[in-house]
């Protein structure tokens, strides 16, 4: 909605315009927009924008303001400080200050980061690893793209601490083939930092060896499960692992391994630069610091928003986005990827909060947020659940295999209004089946959309059947 946005560094600051099109670029130059001169597409200083300004940019403080690849720029907006404390600070002590933080895993599961990082610390191993999940596959999701584009040697201290945290000594980055953009920003990254001595076998000269690559994936959903993640990193098919063991104990290659999302490992620098206590003060309840949440669908002004923890669905979307896009009343918001429940307008209050969302019987996910206008079809929603499941599914495990897959059968004759109520209880049987038999969240969780859409639009299930087309007259 504000794109394409052109920034110009001026003695003021910097100086947006926008949306720009093709036919305003003469015009723009003969106003002399360069040195931020007035023009009707002049938005005035960036850090005076609403958008930003009313966000508490933690993660995303450097994004847009610094070159990416410029490892000068980076030290001169507080880049490394959180490495350089770390390297001063014993293992144990870098993993208390995260676990102080009250960080949870932003990858969907909220699992407290410095508990997985203890367990791999307190491990006995020859060798241990850092893996980081960038398979960013969730519908709605943007930030870690946004991240390792705009700011990837964020990334790269965040998992180097980690190293040095554990005792780790090689890290991989498995990044989702569809980012190519990201796929180089990260590889030039690497090669400065190593070419600068932040990897390699003395990080920063602490005589402490890390090593980082990027690992391409192929395409496959069920990767962003950290045990079929790990499966592909080996070069099997990426198909689920049972747990236990848990990959903190046994995981890459069978070694202690850290698995976090490329936003978990961005918000450690911060910590370990302006200390647990200050993050902590971000947030509510168990759900501490920031959350980068990613505003999309039918909403007037979508894009990435960080803020603290406790903000209400109802200020993001009315306040922040504008509203729908359409000017109709909102239906149904899906939060937390193509797994996540479909809220009602009624539960826009709720705070974006672990514990808030999981009393709703929703989840926060990745952050992802997208918005449904009272045109929206709940019962087809519910369908491409199923179908998405049966697409993406790995194979493993019965319930999730087959149960999609009679799933999207079973929506299909519930719309058609074929033996509805018979039909329907099966297909709750079929979702607490899932729910409870299922290996993974890929099949335990796909219920959640379907129920969601069930209980709170049950009339999209129950209408009547369309009317069936004559056939052709031959």
């Amino acid at each position: 909605w504000l794109e394409p946005m052109v920034e110009v560094e001026t003695s003021e600051g910097r100086i947006a315009y926008g949306p720009v099109a093709a036919k305003d670029v003469t015009g723009l130059f003969e106003a002399g927009f360069q040195s931020g001169s007035a023009h009707a597409l002049r938005l005035g200083p960036v850090e005076e924008l609403d958008w930003l300004k009313r966000q508490q940019r933690l993660t995303f403080a450097r994004v847009g303001v610094t070159d990416p690849l410029s490892l000068a720029d980076y030290r001169a907006h507080d880049g490394l400080k959180g490495l350089e404390k770390a390297l001063s600070l014993t293992g144990a002590a870098i993993v208390e200050e995260v676990r102080e933080s009250g960080l949870r895993g932003r990858g969907g599961a909220g699992f407290p980061t410095g508990i997985k990082w203890k367990t791999v610390h307190d491990a006995r191993a020859e060798q241990k690893y850092i893996v980081c999940n960038a398979d960013e596959g969730d519908s709605g999701t943007f930030a870690d793209r946004m991240l390792m584009e705009g700011d990837p040697f964020l990334l790269i201290e965040g998992m180097t601490i980690a190293a040095i945290a554990v005792g780790a000594t090689r890290g991989y980055i498995y990044l989702r083939s569809e980012y190519p953009h990201a796929h180089k920003a990260l590889q030039r990254a690497i090669l400065k930092a190593r070419n600068a001595g932040l990897l390699g076998p003395s990080v920063l000269g602490s005589g402490k060896a890390f090593e980082l690559e990027v690992r391409l994936g192929a395409g496959a959903y069920i990767c962003g499960e950290e045990t079929s993640l790990l499966e592909s990193l080996e070069g099997k098919r990426a198909i689920v692992r049972a747990k236990p063991p848990i990959p903190a104990l046994q995981g890459l290659f069978g070694m202690p391994t850290i698995v976090n999302n490329v936003l978990s490992f961005a918000a450690v620098p911060w910590i370990l630069t302006h200390g647990a206590k200050a993050y902590a003060d971000y947030g509510m309840g168990r759900s501490r610091g920031t959350l980068p949440v990613q505003l999309g669908g039918n909403v007037k002004r979508g894009g990435l928003i960080e803020l603290a923890f406790g903000i209400s669905l109802r200020e993001i979307i009315e306040d922040m986005g504008g509203g729908t896009l359409s000017g109709r009343p909102i239906r149904a918001v899906q939060v937390g990827g193509p797994l996540g429940a479909y809220l009602t307008a009624r539960q826009l209050d709720t705070p974006m909060d672990y514990e808030a969302l999981a009393g709703i019987k929703a989840m926060l996910g990745h952050g992802g947020i997208v918005v449904f206008d009272d045109s929206v079809d709940m019962a087809r929603q519910a369908r491409f659940a199923f179908e998405f499941c049966a697409k993406e599914s790995c194979g493993k495990c019965t319930p999730c295999r087959i149960g999609a897959t009679r799933g999207v059968e079973l929506v299909d004759r519930i719309i058609a209004g074929t033996e509805r109520p018979k039909n329907l209880a099966v297909l709750r049987d079929l979702n607490k089946l899932m729910t409870d038999a299922s290996l993974c969240a890929m099949g335990g969780l796909t219920p959640m959309p379907v129920m969601s859409a069930l209980n709170h639009f049950f009339e999209d299930f129950d209408r009547p059947p369309a009317p069936k087309l004559p056939l052709a007259a031959e």
